[in-house]
């Protein structure tokens, strides 16, 4: 009787486990197609953005896009020293002692 009593424990808990499990798999699958169609999708989209990069790139060279330029670019005179500033630099030195 004892081996009838488990035997039947163990029919039932396969009754429920069976199908739960079946439904947990089809929901992990379906969530990995998922990530495999848009993995997909990001490397045609990676590599159409490519190949129009490279066409952008061939077409610039081919039809002689904008120079770079030769003379060298203007050095900026720097600003001129605040007096406020200066004075200020030279009361704080004082009062600190540097010379």
């Amino acid at each position: 009787m004892r081996l009838l009593w488990t035997l039947l424990k163990v029919v039932i808990g396969i009754i429920f486990v069976v199908p739960v499990c079946i439904i947990v798999l089809a929901a992990a699958l379906g969530i990995l197609g998922t990530m495999l169609g848009l993995a997909i999708l990001a490397l045609k989209v990676a590599f159409a953005g490519f190949l129009v990069y490279g066409a952008f790139r061939l077409l610039t060279h081919l039809l002689g896009g904008p120079k770079a330029s030769s003379r060298p670019t203007e050095v900026r005179e720097l600003p001129k020293v605040d007096p406020y500033e200066a004075a200020a630099m030279r009361e704080l030195d004082r009062e600190l002692g540097i010379r």
